[in-house]
């Protein structure tokens, strides 16, 4: 099949590259010429384990193509998915569809009869409405179908995740559409994956419901992690006495400084958006919102607790920037909160990421970034775990202690435990322990 993805940034290429090795023909479109250009010299816009051998296996078989053309790049397509961004509107966290927008009047005079207009972007309720609304006002005559399939990728790990997906939702009420759907995934089809096909709004809000429990499950987890520290408790213990039941599951219930990235943030505050535009309250969420903005601010006075609860003049080193490990992505990362409680305080802060320091530079002007976890711990009062790379996991802690001036280690991730750390020379200090 000939497929055309509109957007390519993080789930329009990792889409994209996947299709291309399902076998279809695929096109990447973007208004950006200079990423265009990056992508057909083989440089990747993100950081995303194993994208870049994927990319360039099918560029050299003739299956992934880019381009800044869009009018040409969907003629004669199939399929046509729109994968652009959309941000959180300033002011009131409403999504920003005013690229989803753009893309439909472009694509409305575009497009070949029979084509299928696919939103993949994640879309408040309604939006397919809308985007079939903006084409066939202004191609009226032409037959055309706008279906919903929102990705579930998570950073990290997205082509696994696209590979094998735990399901493929797609929205719509017209059958030769769905017929289309079918042969666009038939790879994963045959690899049984279910299909699950519902309205076009179900399938928008099914994207929504989704991401907003899944952050109210780590909101929780951190919640009781507090409350451990109150009791005595271990919150690794009751994370994993609560997961073994079926019915709760073990994902997402690993304490930590808060949830970011590019789609919890935004998603929740989204659909309390939609929410509150149909007078229909979604309270959990609404809490779970005002949590883990609470929360990243938190795990700063932490750092500044276990500094004897005086930051002013003294310097810490945090490892790991990013939101999440195996991404380059500093999106409402919690590093940026713990960073302005850290520099409210009067701390000198060091840092060192694997992939995200470029991107955290622009962001965090005040912190050095450093080459190794060990040269940002030189000289340092404190070290502070804030994002569980791998590089952490085996860290020397001994060489780690002598390259610092004090000995606190904060520990926002449970990588270590007591013994270990106090064996380095370390006040140590985890979450929910």
């Amino acid at each position: 099949m000939k497929i055309a993805m509109i957007g390519s940034g993080y789930v329009g290429l990792v889409s994209g590259a996947c299709f291309a090795d399902f076998g279809h023909m695929v096109v990447c479109v973007d208004k950006d010429a200079d990423k265009i250009a990056r992508l057909n010299d083989h440089i990747m816009p993100i950081y995303e384990p194993g994208l870049a051998g994927l990319v360039k296996n099918n560029v050299d078989a003739g299956r992934l193509h880019f381009s800044t053309d869009l009018a040409a790049s969907v003629k004669g397509c199939d399929a046509v998915f729109i994968a652009v961004g959309t941000p959180s509107r300033r002011g009131d966290g409403h999504a920003d569809l005013s690229y989803v927008y753009a893309a439909s009047e472009e694509l409305a005079g575009a497009i070949d009869p029979k084509t299928v207009v696919v939103t993949k972007s994640t879309v408040p309720v309604g939006t397919g409405d809308e985007v079939e609304r903006i084409i066939r006002e202004a191609n009226p005559a032409i037959e055309f179908a706008v279906v919903s399939n929102p990705e579930f990728l998570r950073e990290g790990a997205a082509i696994g995740d696209f590979k094998r997906p735990d399901r493929i939702v797609v929205g719509s009420n017209e059958e030769w559409a769905k017929d289309v759907m079918r042969a666009v995934y038939r790879p994963l089809f045959l690899n049984e994956s279910p299909i699950i096909f519902t309205s076009r709004r179900s399938s928008e809000l099914i994207k929504y419901a989704a991401n907003a429990f899944l952050a109210t499950k780590i909101t929780f987890i951190n919640e009781m992690a507090d409350l451990c520290e109150k009791l005595g408790a271990d919150v690794q213990d009751v994370s994993r006495g609560i997961g073994l039941d079926n019915r709760i599951g073990s994902k997402f219930l690993h304490a930590g400084p808060g949830y970011g990235g590019s789609c919890f943030p935004k998603d929740t505050l989204a659909l309390l958006k939609t929410a509150q535009d149909n007078e229909t309250p979604v309270r959990i969420v609404s809490a779970v919102v005002e949590a883990n903005d609470l929360r990243k601010r938190a795990m700063g006075r932490k750092v500044i607790a276990a500094l004897g609860g005086e930051a002013r003049g003294k310097k810490v080193a945090l490892l790991g920037l990013t939101f999440k490990p195996n991404t380059d992505d500093m999106r409402d990362a919690p590093s940026i909160a713990i960073v302005q409680t850290l520099l409210d305080a009067g701390a000198h802060i060091s840092a060192h990421d694997p992939e995200g320091m470029a991107e955290a530079a622009n962001i965090l002007p005040q912190v050095t970034m450093a080459h190794s976890a060990y040269d940002a711990a030189a000289g340092a009062d404190a070290v502070a775990i804030v994002t569980e790379w791998d590089a952490y996991r085996a860290l020397d802690l001994a060489q780690l202690r002598a390259a610092m001036r004090g000995d606190a280690l904060i520990d926002m991730r449970n990588i270590y435990n007591v013994a270990q750390a106090e064996a380095a020379g370390f006040k140590y200090v985890s979450v929910g322990r």
